[in-house]
């Protein structure tokens, strides 16, 4: 669909494209918070394998970026981001599906061979390519499918299903592998119900995704248009040399960094944390999504009412907030490991929700404030970039120091502690960051730079330190 021909995105339009990303947040927990725990905490296999399967889908980000590319340029079957989006959202739901059989299959007893981990890297090969691929261009579609003064409303909302996604998917799972009360088995669940849940969670989310975007493109035959003159085609390192010369560009970048890498190091760590430290139940863990998931959607929604209502609630205000909520509630967690208070979990997933929640609207509107006007798509993506390789380093780099700590220390407390506290001091230095970003002072100084048609160098040239 064309920009012409997004006329209009009624209310009932936008939440039935909304529910796509209600399944893509259940995938996330089925990958981040179901799958990890079971191979951590219930098979006793090393953090540091599992979170660099889990966190792949990450550094294959770039492929996002040529999918999308691809999809702005020419049509497949008459069709330029459903076949991308349907072909990605497939190969992760029948990732899932097998996933779900190997998983079971240890849960039974069976080794774990070389056969064994290459299928299941396999497995989370095709999750993450299905991901990078249908990711970015389903982005695209919900900018096509909205006209401008409708795309705030749009990306709300599908924002929005994102969050309950993670707490429909925390009940549902939790309910789908109920705690095995047997005291002869090893495990606190059946592998058999384990299998179930991925095969349920599969089938529906792939019919989640295909009904969501039905008959929300339109069937052309002609190639995409043309980017518009006023647009440049520029490498990643020349607009990272953009980034790197200004100084509020730089210090952007490095809270971008910092605060994804740090906010989501306690993604593949947490529910082992509950079940290692605590002796929580996979049952119990698996409704952790749901928690700080439900959370998230109130902060959100408070805070954007808010925002409209008073003007001094800009994003740089909620970013300071909710990164600063997120500071405290890993220093919970650290001293909830150090005193063995069992009782502080439930309170930090509230404010892990909450601190999540304005975080990621503070931020999203930070990335658009800067990009400059004329380059924002180049910006926006370089943006999106960053944001998406550091939380790969983030969600990797959590299970590989539990893993050094256990190894150094022979602590299994301990090595949690250490993330969380590592945690707490890297989203301490975002904060520091972003008080070197003044999104004003970039504003008037763009502002104030030549016409955006100019040279990409000459647009920043009263802009640089």
């Amino acid at each position: 669909m064309s920009e012409n021909q997004a006329q209009n995105l009624p209310v009932g339009r936008n939440l039935k494209i909304g529910l796509f990303h209600l399944g893509s947040g259940m995938a996330d927990v089925m990958a981040t918070g179901v799958w990890n725990r079971i191979m951590i905490s219930d098979l006793g296999f090393a953090a540091t394998p599992v979170g660099l399967l889990v966190s792949l889908r990450y550094f294959l980000a770039p492929l996002g970026v040529w999918a999308g590319r691809m999809s702005d340029r020419r049509a497949v079957g008459g069709y330029r981001r459903l076949f991308w989006i349907w072909l990605g959202r497939a190969m992760m739901a029948l990732s899932l599906v097998g996933l779900g059989l190997i998983t079971a299959e240890l849960a039974r007893g069976t080794v774990a061979t070389v056969v064994t981990w290459a299928a299941i890297s396999l497995a989370m090969l095709l999750f993450s390519l299905g991901n990078a691929l249908s990711g970015s261009t389903f982005l695209a579609l919900v900018y096509d499918r909205a006209p401008q003064h409708q795309r705030g409303r749009a990306v709300g909302l599908v924002w929005t299903f994102l969050l309950l996604g993670f707490t429909v998917g925390g009940i549902m799972f939790g309910v789908l592998l109920p705690t095995d009360e047997d005291p002869a088995t090893a495990i606190t669940f059946s592998p058999d119900t384990l299998q179930t849940l991925f095969v349920v969670a599969g089938l529906v989310m792939a019919a989640l995704w295909f009904f969501s975007l039905l008959g929300e493109e339109r069937r052309s035959s002609g190639a995409a248009a043309r980017p518009s003159e006023s647009e440049y085609t520029t490498t990643l390192r020349a607009d990272l040399g953009l980034v790197w010369k200004n100084r509020r560009l730089r210090f952007f970048m490095v809270y971008l960094g910092l605060s994804m890498l740090f906010a989501f190091s306690q993604d593949l760590i947490l529910e082992p944390f509950a079940g290692d430290v605590f002796g929580m139940s996979a049952e119990h863990t698996n409704r952790f999504a749901a928690y700080w998931g439900s959370m998230a959607i109130v902060g959100t929604l408070l805070f954007l009412w808010l925002s409209r209502r008073f003007k001094w609630l800009t994003n740089t205000v909620m970013s300071y907030i909710g990164v600063g909520i997120l500071t405290v509630t890993f220093a919970l967690f650290a001293y909830a490991g150090v005193a063995e208070l069992r009782g502080l979990i439930t309170p930090g997933l509230i404010l892990l929700g909450f601190g999540l929640g304005l975080w990621n609207v503070g931020t999203l509107g930070l990335m658009m404030d800067m990009s400059p006007l004329g380059r924002a798509g180049t910006f926006l993506g370089f943006w999106t970039l960053v944001v998406t390789l550091a939380r790969g380093v983030g969600v990797s780099g959590g299970g590989i120091l539990r893993d050094l700590m256990l190894t150094a220390t022979g602590d299994l407390t301990l090595s949690y502690v250490a993330v969380f506290a590592l945690g707490t001091l890297g989203l301490a230095a975002a904060l520091w960051a972003l008080t070197r970003v003044r999104v004003r002072v970039f504003q008037a100084e763009t502002a104030a730079a030549p016409s955006s048609r100019a040279e990409p160098a000459a647009i920043f040239a009263n802009a640089l330190d």
